[in-house]
């Protein structure tokens, strides 16, 4: 199968190409520079182009591009860039897609369960309306922009991801490091749940909505069951055998992050429904064992 990629560079968008080609599919991934390998499409995101010849033949487009949310701190400029780099670059794509007079026959979006907004200890999952806040409105808006490709009948999905346990990249391999030195704590309160999902799982389960017709629409990427920031702390000090003593409080947070410092308080506590009701099987469910994973340390729990 012939399937292009956007964000091939990024810690999900890598992981995924080599998992598809490590299984025979073709991979075209899409640059915002001159082509200068025989696997590159030229695209521009904020210009709104494409080079739709790149795509001919693809069976599915998976878009995966965006500035990381917690790359920098939430100035009103890099605010407008966290949205430029979604809204536009989603809309390109979809515009591009159904344009083609044989478009691809899926459209996987990688979103993100900030459209939930904080939701307490109360479990959500994609049944659920979005909820306030900037990133609640920003996934309203990335989601909404891929219309032109739902409109021209292209099964379109959005993977709205959770916090993926990598030590690569991503929040979780900033823990990593500061759980290391044992300088590792709560954050904030530590009641707020985080909905977790191990990579080797977050691709597994993107491939499996590549592989299941039926799925359109949302797709909560996350682990059955979400901790709170407290059991992840916990977990973190056993694995990697280290005291985790040292909580951040919020006020800290908010002096550090900025606005960003609201989400990392905040509680998101989603479910994966129609993940699991699809057939879906997570290797990697409990938080330990995620992390465990991501140090390649599959020790089974008793």
């Amino acid at each position: 199968m012939r399937i292009a990629v956007t964000g091939s560079n990024g810690l999900i968008g890598s992981a995924l190409v080599s998992s598809l080609r490590r299984d025979g599919h073709q991979v075209v991934r899409l640059v915002r520079h001159e082509p200068r390998a025989a696997d590159e499409v030229v695209w521009d995101p904020k210009g709104g182009t494409v080079d739709t010849r790149g795509l001919a033949g693809c069976a599915a487009v998976v878009h995966l591009a965006g500035a990381g949310v917690g790359d920098r701190r939430w100035t009103r400029a890099y605010k407008r860039e966290l949205r430029d780099s979604r809204v536009l670059g989603t809309a390109t794509i979809a515009e591009a897609v159904a344009g083609m007079p044989e478009p691809p026959g899926t459209l996987l979006v990688g979103t993100a369960i900030g459209w939930y907004g904080d939701t307490g200890d109360r479990p959500v999952d994609e049944s659920e309306p979005p909820g306030r806040g900037f990133m609640a409105q920003l996934c309203t808006e990335w989601e909404a922009a891929a219309a032109p490709a739902e409109r021209a009948g292209v099964r379109t999905v959005f993977a709205r991801t959770g916090l993926v346990v990598s030590r690569q990249g991503g929040a979780w391999g900033r823990l990593f490091p500061v759980f290391r030195a044992g300088i590792g704590g709560r954050l904030g309160s530590g009641r707020q749940y985080w909905s977790h999902i191990a990579l080797q799982d977050h691709i597994a389960a993107l491939r499996h909505v590549l592989d299941t017709p039926a799925l359109r629409g949302p797709v909560n990427l996350t682990a059955p069951e979400p901790v709170t920031n407290r059991e992840v702390t916990a977990a973190m000090a056993r694995v990697l055998h280290r005291p985790a003593l040292f909580p951040v409080p919020t006020p800290v947070l908010r002096v550090v992050l900025g606005e960003f410092a609201e989400d990392v308080v905040g509680s998101q506590r989603v479910r994966p429904t129609r993940l699991l009701e699809s057939g879906f099987r997570f290797a990697f469910p409990d938080v330990e064992d995620a992390i465990r994973a991501a140090l390649d340390r599959p020790e089974p729990r008793p």
